[in-house]
């Protein structure tokens, strides 16, 4: 956890955006996997740990803003609970750690929401991501919890969140430490002969080893076409191209996401340099340009225009390049979003919608394949944190479906495309925060060059 003050701080700002009432913040419960008692490692609702920041299952709390108080509701320690899980503090010490005025025990929480009801006073809440927290909810409000889903609370949750402090951006570095290391020791493990899942293995173990856990799961492919490929069953063959895309959370849960590009034994064969530098060029293009006020899907087209150019220099398309891109022939190579917000989250706060987190008013989702996926859309602003993360991919079944539709034939040279397959994919990606007068690249140098790729995957793991 921070500090007290930093959560009472955030809460009371938030009590200063809702128009009265209360604010209800259910934290998760323990996740089973197959039965009651074998559940998933716990992880906690990334907007109770942001008001909250207590680290454990079965909380809930409410914030009064009205009079800005905060009582946390759980449940009193037990006997059983120290034998199974070790010691445990009390219902006051919790609210003590997050600068609460109240605790009170778990079976309390439904008097205090059928108070404020019964005093016509709103309760703010948000639709949870899981099931179970949202049978909860309806139990506590019945009906209400159907439709009454307030969006002025979404809206000041999302427009909070989006600023990262200092400290949070310090937990993200903090991450990116770990996931450095990772990408580096894959990058010298990469070897004929060896499965995926030894490399994604040994990935998962670092974040483990070091407090913390994957911010997502892995992404260690030969088939880099497959965009989120969590199958590890493949042998690495020398001139193979593996997409590696992990990061590790840190000890708070901030995520870091990152992505390289490795040549299996050896330098980049000319097809594989190719594209490699067609993605490069976007990014670092993509990177120039961030800063405050300016809209990040201009900066997304301007990253598919640079990737349509090396593709027209290397015969894969042709035509106009400006029609080209407008028209989206590029999504056959790119079909994703240049990036996402990043936070507790991954996607930073996807579960409160994602058009709330990466558009507004001025800027609004654009139904073009490719650009439709783009999840960052609007305009800058100094304290963002967000991924940059351009790719160029043959995906054979896209290829034949619009071959066969005879789509975009204008700008693509479906013949020279035919003798590219096979190649996989590329995806280059780094983490920025926007700085007042520009941006800074997040945590230590991951290799990222071709010639520091290629030295790096020719270095022995120490």
């Amino acid at each position: 956890m921070f500090d007290p003050q930093t959560y009472s701080q955030r809460r009371q700002k938030l009590a200063e955006s809702v128009g009265g009432g209360v604010v209800l913040l259910l934290g998760h419960s323990h996740s089973p996997m197959n039965y009651a008692d074998n559940y998933y490692p716990f992880r906690q609702d990334s907007t109770f740990l942001y008001y909250i920041g207590l680290d454990q299952p079965d909380l809930a709390a409410v914030i009064d803003t009205d009079s800005g108080r905060t009582t946390v509701f759980g449940h009193p320690p037990t006997v059983d609970d120290v034998i199974w899980s070790g010691p445990q503090r009390s219902l006051n010490q919790l609210a003590q750690l997050t600068g609460a005025d109240l605790a009170a025990p778990i079976r309390s929480l439904q008097r205090s929401l059928d108070r404020a009801k019964k005093q016509v006073r709103p309760v703010h809440f948000f639709r949870p991501c899981r099931a179970a927290t949202g049978n909860w909810l309806t139990a506590l409000l019945g009906p209400d919890a159907e439709g009454g889903v307030s969006g002025e609370l979404i809206a000041a949750i999302v427009a909070q969140r989006l600023i990262k402090e200092p400290q949070e951006v310090a937990e993200i570095e903090s991450a990116l430490e770990v996931t450095a290391r990772m990408h580096i020791d894959a990058m010298r493990l990469a070897a004929p002969g060896i499965v995926e899942g030894v490399i994604a293995g040994h990935v998962e173990s670092l974040a483990i080893a070091h407090g913390a856990r994957l911010a997502y799961p892995c992404i260690f492919t030969r088939h880099g076409e497959v965009l989120h490929n969590h199958s590890y069953h493949h042998k690495l063959k020398a001139g193979d191209l593996v997409v590696h895309d992990s990061g590790a959370s840190s000890r708070r849960h901030y995520a870091s996401d990152i992505t390289r590009t490795i040549p299996v034994s050896g330098p980049f064969n000319e097809r594989q340099r190719t594209v490699y530098h067609a993605v490069l060029t976007a990014l670092e293009g993509a990177m120039e340009q961030i800063r405050p006020g300016i809209r990040y899907r201009d900066i997304h087209l301007d990253a598919a225009r640079s990737i349509t150019c090396s593709l027209q220099q290397a015969g894969l398309m042709k035509g106009d390049l400006e029609e080209s891109v407008a028209e989206g022939a590029h999504g056959l190579f790119f079909p994703h979003g240049l990036g996402h917000m990043m936070g507790l989250d991954v996607h930073d706060m996807e579960n409160l919608g994602e058009d709330r987190v990466g558009y507004d008013t001025d800027t609004q989702r654009v139904n073009q394949f490719g650009l439709r996926s783009l999840r960052l859309g609007k305009f800058l602003e100094s304290g963002h944190v967000l991924t940059v993360e351009p790719g160029c991919y043959f995906i054979e079944a896209l290829i034949d479906q619009w071959q066969q539709q005879k789509r975009h034939e204008r700008f693509i040279n479906y013949a020279e495309v035919r003798r590219w397959c096979g190649l996989g994919g590329v995806r280059i990606e780094e983490n920025v925060v926007v700085t007042p007068d520009g941006h800074r690249i997040l945590g230590p140098p991951i290799p990222r060059s071709v010639e520091d790729v290629e030295c790096a995957c020719q270095t022995e793991l120490n």
